[in-house]
């Protein structure tokens, strides 16, 4: 088990839990976290244990945004995902947290101070909505001999660390 601390960009927020999945080596090129993470075409969550969250600045300021799973079925069709949590100041995602796993948060990689362990392997999921000019598998020489997913691998988060205990 890892104690970590994270913040926004601005310092208005700052948190910390503990995780026992800290190595961030999961590129998640969905729509929402291409569109909602500002990075590189995708994000990259780590996971932590929802009852250990403490927000130890800023608490009233958080803010959360719950996108659409698909925004191309009808409305009465829509299924929302998960709640993203950010700092309303300066924009920074902080965590996401999902009701359909209740134990669970998934800090933003790029929102933790602590440092994290280096990941020997990356993979790449849902890549089969990755935007062409960010998707690995178009960039020749990117992401050699890493995994790559159209879907979601048939591991979880915390089932990759179990097997990679070395890490």
């Amino acid at each position: 088990m890892k104690h970590l601390h994270g913040s926004c960009h601005c310092g208005a927020v700052e948190f910390e839990f503990d995780s026992s999945a800290p190595v961030p080596f999961m590129r998640c090129y969905c729509s929402i976290c291409r569109k909602t993470s500002g990075s590189g075409g995708y994000s990259i969550n780590i996971m932590g244990m929802s009852d250990s969250l403490r927000v130890t600045k800023g608490k009233d300021t958080v803010r959360s945004y719950q996108a659409i799973k698909d925004k191309n079925v009808p409305k009465s069709e829509q299924v929302l995902c998960q709640n993203r949590y950010f700092c309303p100041t300066c924009a920074s995602y902080l965590w996401a947290h999902s009701e359909e796993w209740p134990e669970w948060i998934y800090p933003y990689a790029s929102a933790i101070d602590t440092e994290l362990p280096v990941p020997k392997q990356m993979a790449s999921i849902l890549l089969e909505n990755a935007a062409k000019w960010a998707d690995p598998r178009n960039i020749p020489g990117r992401d050699a001999g890493n995994e790559m997913f159209d879907k979601y691998p048939s591991y979880s988060l915390e089932q990759w660390h179990k097997n990679h205990p070395d890490i």
